[in-house]
């Protein structure tokens, strides 16, 4: 979890490369109204997000019905927002990849087709609520670094 630009899809998607695990970007998970506004740089509502948390706690519900290890990436960046995520299920952890904003800044201008997009970049800093039950990972160390913290974290 985390802002745009601290690295979700790249470390999830490695995370899951390297354990086997299955993968899911929360962005795919958008309505075609969300993606139109993100892509305008207009933020998401409330609204906006409510069936879209509802649609990534689906999916991590049934991944653990079927006992499929699961890494998602996603903003979740409101504390009400993890916490209709994980609901009852337990075995649900979070990773925050904790980011400067000049970081996240510079590497969205350098990926203008990344969605959200840099124009949300302040509001999604404005919205981000810190996790007290997450692991805390600098954003700026290398991925390799930040996969060997969430193996030690995680005992995976």
């Amino acid at each position: 979890m985390g802002v745009a630009g601290a690295g979700k899809t790249t470390i999830g998607h490695a995370l899951a490369a390297e354990l086997g695990w299955a993968f899911v970007d929360a962005d795919v998970l958008h309505s075609e109204h969300s993606v139109q506004k993100l892509g305008a740089g207009v933020p998401l509502n409330e609204a906006d997000r409510a069936p879209w948390i509802a649609r990534l706690h689906a999916v991590v519900d049934r991944a653990i019905g079927r006992r499929e290890h699961t890494v998602v990436a996603c903003s979740a960046l409101k504390e009400r927002y993890r916490h209709a995520l994980r609901g009852d299920l337990h075995p649900v952890r979070f990773v925050y990849l904790k980011a400067d904003p000049a970081l996240v800044r510079h590497r969205l201008a350098n990926r203008p087709r990344h969605l959200p997009g840099a124009a949300l970049v302040d509001s999604q800093l404005a919205d981000l609520e810190e996790p007290q039950d997450a692991l805390v990972v600098d954003a700026s160390w290398s991925p390799e670094r930040i996969l060997g913290a969430i193996r030690d974290a995680f005992g995976v």
